[in-house]
This record gives structure tokens, C-alpha cells and sequence, in this order.
């Protein structure tokens, strides 16, 4: 992991937080606000994304009930498609959950989220205004970026030969020398969008033989993949037990950290740009709680250790500037305009195209 932040910083937030009056929750000033406490709000967040008390760092969520005395169910998932499914189904009950761009689109669309009250989270004046009003959520109304980044291919520079890594290509991840020693995406969406950046078409193509290429490339590789992985990553790519894998940029500086040997690129023929934001349900019971909770993930301190944490680029303007040179002036986790420009985000799919991706995933993870 990385080192976390537990400097005067952090100690004087605390020391203000302990003096801070019983009728003032922390980051809600501007509003007057006064901790609900015995609520309880259920948080569905990305695995391995939020800090929590590991290596010394601060556990966010204990922190927030500590302050305000709103307790938090905090449960994880690897993707958002596994997210949406629990949520469309009626299987659970959350009231803050994290989606990325498209998925977020999807649910605006099918009227799952509510409508922020930003008055309960003054602290989103912090946030970039790059980073606000993008096109999954034009008007701005539902959502908080909480991180951003891209995907790029992680290696193992003792499996893996300086030549193929100089070429910067998501090839290498169809190269037949390192059959076996290969992990790919355990979800639909970032699996076929390597497959499609590799053939040349938008990720956001609405072309079924697009689509159809794109599987036919990715069972063309499957006798090579070790494993689909989603968190397993890290400790595959940690331990030596694999040499190439494709994920989020973000936890370069977490496998780097753990293993001097991974090192990581982002593919010339471009990539996925992604945004993570945080959302209310309009099922919410709990929704002023559920705002306070995303208005002190906003605030500096805690976007500063959160971000320290788990390694993602924040939109959090102060909590960047606290950063430090090696990470602010590092491209795989602030990359340059022009990898930018060679980068799409992902956007919400018509129904028939999205039924096509499913029916030809559930096609290559059950082939022989």
C-alpha cells in the first residue's frame, strides 16, 4: 500500500473535529445542519475503494459515524453491472451507492436516482468544474465525482519482454508466448471495450457486427487467459502469479507499492476514460443522511486520505493540490491531454445492444 497521510494535517483535523459543537456535523457549517443520529445509511461502493483503517490511514467510515453519529452499512461489489442488478431486483436497500458514467446514464434514465439537495453538501464546491455536468449527468442534479482515471495494462517486468512492453499495445494481451500468465476483466463492459479499442471502433459502437468481432477476438484469446479477475488482481499481479492484466489505473501506485517489478501502460490505440460518481437512490429512506455522507466525503481531509488510499485521480481541487509532485506530474494517474483526446468514456447502450453483449459474454465464459 501506498503511505498514507499522518501528518500535522491530520492531526489538526481531528483535534478541530473533537472541539467541533455537538450541533455542528462535520463539512455542513454553511448549513446550520445537526447530526441524525441513530440513522443508519447502507453504502454500496466499489471493492477496495474507500479508506478503512488498513496500514495506518483512517477508517472514513468510522470517522463519519464518530462525527455525526449516522452509522453505515457498508457493503461492496466488483462491478456495475453486478450493482445494478441487485439494486433493479429489489434485493437490497441502499441509499448511497457509486456507478460509473454510463451505468449512472442508465439509472437517471430509468428513474433510480434522486435528485441531490445541495444544500446538505456545500463541500461540492471543491470539485473541478471539469469534472461536473459531464454527459452521463449534463444538468449536474444527481451525482458527486468521487474519482476518474482510465484503463491500461499491467505487467510483471521479469515475465514479460522489454521489446512487447515498448510497443504499448493492447496486443500483448493476445500474444501467445504468454499463454497462461495472461488475467482479463471479469465484467462485460471493460472486457469488450479492450476488444473493440484493439479493433479500431468506439467503445459506444451500436454496429451488432462490431460487437460480434469484438466477442470473436476475445474467444480468440480466452485459451490464453489464465483467469477473469475483477479484485483478484492484486493479489495475482502481487505475487508473481501472473505477468499481464488489464485494470484501472488507479491501482498502479497500490501493485507498485507491493511489488517493485509491476509496471504500467496505457495502450496506444486508446483506452476507456471513466468516471465514479456518488448517487442517491430515490428509494432512499435516509436521503438528507445519505447527502451528509457524501458532503464529508467531500471534505478536503477526508478527500485527501481517501484519495491517499486508494490511489484513484480525485476531482477534489484541494485535495490535488495537497498531492504530492511524484503523483500530480505522474501520466498514468494525471494523463496529458493527449491520451485524453485518444480516450471515450463509456455511455449508456440501447436495450438490444446491451442484450447482445450479455447473451455473447454468457457465449464466452461458458465455451469450452
Amino acid at each position: 500500500m501506498t503511505k498514507k497521510i499522518a501528518s500535522v494535517l491530520l492531526a489538526v483535523f481531528m483535534l478541530a473535529a473533537a472541539a467541533t459543537s455537538a450541533f455542528t456535523l462535520s463539512g455542513c457549517k454553511e448549513t446550520g445542519g445537526v447530526p441524525l443520529t441513530g440513522e443508519v445509511i447502507n453504502v454500496y461502493n466499489w471493492g477496495e475503494y474507500i479508506a478503512n483503517g488498513d496500514d495506518g490511514c483512517m477508517d472514513v467510515i468510522a470517522e463519519f459515524t464518530r462525527q455525526t453519529g449516522i452509522e453505515v452499512n457498508y457493503t461492496t461489489y466488483a462491478s456495475n453491472e453486478e450493482m445494478y442488478a441487485k439494486i433493479s431486483s429489489g434485493a437490497a436497500d441502499y441509499d448511497v451507492v457509486i456507478p460509473s458514467d454510463y451505468m449512472i446514464e442508465k439509472m437517471i434514465a430509468e428513474d433510480m436516482l434522486a435528485e441531490l439537495d445541495f444544500s446538505n453538501i456545500p463541500n461540492v464546491q471543491y470539485i473541478g468544474e471539469d469534472y461536473l455536468n459531464l454527459d452521463y449527468d449534463p444538468e449536474g442534479r444527481y451525482t458527486v465525482p468521487y474519482t476518474w482515471g482510465v484503463v491500461g495494462v499491467f505487467y510483471n517486468k521479469t515475465m514479460v519482454d522489454e521489446a512487447d512492453i515498448a510497443k504499448q499495445s493492447w496486443d500483448i494481451l493476445w500474444d501467445e508466448k504468454y499463454a497462461g500468465d495472461i488475467l482479463m476483466f471479469d465484467n462485460q463492459r471493460d472486457a469488450f471495450g479492450i476488444a473493440l479499442s484493439k479493433l479500431g471502433y468506439s467503445l459506444n459502437t451500436t454496429n451488432p457486427d462490431e460487437w460480434q468481432e469484438a466477442y470473436e477476438l476475445l474467444a480468440e484469446q480466452k485459451p490464453l487467459v489464465q483467469a477473469y479477475v475483477m479484485d483478484q488482481i492484486f493479489d495475482k499481479m502481487a505475487n508473481g502469479e501472473a505477468a499481464l492484466a488489464p485494470y484501472y489505473a488507479g491501482d498502479a501506485r497500490i501493485l507498485m507499492d507491493e511489488n517493485e517489478d509491476i509496471g504500467f501502460f496505457i495502450p496506444k490505440e486508446g483506452t476507456n476514460l471513466f468516471f465514479d460518481s456518488m448517487c442517491v437512490l430515490k428509494t432512499s429512506t435516509h436521503k438528507k443522511a445519505a447527502e451528509q455522507f457524501i458532503n464529508f466525503m467531500c471534505e478536503t481531509d477526508i478527500a485527501l486520505e481517501n484519495i491517499e488510499y486508494i490511489c484513484y485521480s480525485t476531482p477534489h481541487t484541494e485535495a490535488y493540490e495537497l498531492l504530492s509532485p511524484e503523483v500530480k506530474n505522474n501520466p498514468s494517474f494525471y494523463p496529458p491531454e493527449e491520451i485524453i483526446a485518444e480516450s471515450e468514456v463509456f455511455t449508456d447502450l440501447p436495450v438490444d445492444i446491451y442484450e447482445l453483449m450479455n447473451n455473447l459474454w454468457v457465449e464466452l465464459k461458458t465455451q469450452g
